[in-house]
């Protein structure tokens, strides 16, 4: 399927995105039961991280350890890009959804299997790398850019409320109340054998539950009626300021490559795109960190640091919503000074050592950072599908985004391993990432006056 033809790189940044007719107020069909699915099984990804950090802390595995249970999950989002967006694009994107979420569930019965638990998060993770391209790929289809700022906040909701519940059942299900609860005394009596104990088990297999759920939910998700295994031919939608559309029947190497670089090279999308690759590196860390501060700093158990940590989602929910209640896609790039806003409270958390102080001030970072994301997303996403095409743009969104989150926790892990003090790691990322978006706001400023001066 081509894509429209697409004005020139001037013309798109001297002038707003384009914008549909005023869409129906309702959602096309199948779009609540994508956010409910999506919600279901990003609960249970959350929830999993947290748990087998629990079960490692509960071993006596040092810290560093942690950001390395991520690493893992997300790796396979930068090793399968090349792939995972041309399987979107290839086949139905429901199916692809309900085979990914299978594979989640099986790297979970692997683990109480006994499967080492960095094997089984790479498992569960080759499961979510193919399942973001095809949900998010499912969303352009089926919403018009008219109301793609609200889908993308809702889904950012879903998204963001997964971590958020996740952190809270992730939690409850390695607090001593569970572990000593009738499942865990249930499993107890029975003497099963498999590879963790059974307060251990009764916190994993509530998890399977849920990916049960997401597969029953799946079966509402409509395809958009696209076609699959048709994108864009050579040539569709070729653009002087970002050089001819990528040849998708090329190998998949060579193409994602130029995928990739035809989207950097874009006014909009590059911006866009060095934003959420930034913010969601630093959202990754951000986890673990407020993790290691509430049980460092503040004296909290796991357990507690977990619902801690949950106010900062709950922070993104509030400003994923307002953003999509308020900025229009066409003011995308005026919430960079949010991201501004987010690197200055993290020197701000450093200093803090009381609970009262700590929970505001979360979820203060939280709603900056849903301000940011949440249109910028949806801005990439717009481009990406007029450039490329749904499946292919995400999986090169993903893989940039994955790999920020892979270079901040292997640095995370290198400060942890080599004991710097987290009051100075934390105030370090935060005034760094503040003048990364202060020198992305100054360029995309330049670069708009001095298209504006030539087009004058």
């Amino acid at each position: 399927m081509r894509p429209p033809s697409l004005p020139s790189a001037a013309a798109v940044v001297a002038t707003a995105p384009p914008v549909a007719p005023p869409a129906p107020s309702r959602w096309p069909a199948g779009v609540p039961w994508l956010l409910a699915t999506q919600g279901v099984s990003g609960l249970a990804d959350q929830a999993l991280l947290l748990v087998i950090l629990g079960l490692l802390q509960a071993q006596g595995w040092p810290a560093w350890w942690a950001p390395l249970l991520k690493l893992a999950f997300n790796l396979a989002y930068v090793l399968g890009a090349p792939w995972t967006g041309r399987w979107a694009d290839a086949v139905p994107k429901g199916g692809l959804m309900a085979a990914m979420n299978a594979l989640k569930a099986l790297g979970l019965l692997a683990l109480l299997a006994g499967l080492h638990p960095l094997a089984a998060c790479l498992v569960v993770g080759v499961g979510a790398a193919g399942y973001a391209p095809a949900k998010y790929g499912l969303v352009c289809e089926l919403v018009p850019p008219a109301r793609l700022v609200a889908a993308n906040a809702w889904l950012e909701v879903t998204v963001v409320g997964a971590v958020l519940l996740g952190a809270g059942l992730g939690g409850g299900l390695i607090s001593p109340g569970w572990a000593a609860g009738p499942l865990a005394q249930a499993l107890q009596a029975a003497g099963l054998a498999l590879a963790w104990p059974p307060a251990q088990t009764a916190a994993l297999l509530p998890l399977l539950a849920l990916y049960a759920l997401a597969a029953l939910l799946q079966r509402g998700v409509r395809e958009s009626g696209a076609a699959a295994g048709r994108p864009a031919g050579p040539g569709a939608g070729d653009d002087p300021a970002v050089g001819p559309a990528p040849d998708p029947s090329a190998g998949a190497l060579r193409t994602f490559r130029a995928d990739a670089a035809r989207l950097w090279r874009d006014p909009l999308g590059g911006l866009s795109l060095a934003v959420t690759t930034l913010f969601w590196g630093l959202g990754a860390t951000l986890q673990l960190v407020v993790l290691h501060w509430s049980t460092g700093h503040l004296g909290l158990a796991l357990h507690q640091a977990a619902w801690l940590q949950a106010s900062v989602a709950l922070g993104v929910v509030a400003g994923a919503w307002a953003a999509g209640r308020w900025v229009p896609l066409a003011a995308a790039r005026h919430m960079l000074w949010a991201g501004v806003a987010l690197g200055a409270c993290m020197p701000v958390m450093a200093a803090v050592d009381r609970v009262v102080w700590a929970l505001p001030l979360l979820l203060l970072t939280g709603a900056v950072g849903g301000l940011m994301v949440v249109p910028l997303n949806a801005l990439l996403q717009h481009r990406g599908h007029q450039l490329l095409s749904a499946g292919r743009s995400v999986a090169v969104q993903g893989a940039f985004e994955n790999a920020s989150v892979l270079l901040m926790l292997a640095a995370y892990a290198g400060l942890l391993a080599l004991e710097v003090p987290l009051p100075a790691l934390m105030t370090g990322l935060g005034l760094a990432v503040s003048a990364l978006l202060l020198a992305l706001i100054a360029w995309d400023g330049a670069r708009r006056r001095r298209l504006l001066r030539t087009s004058g």
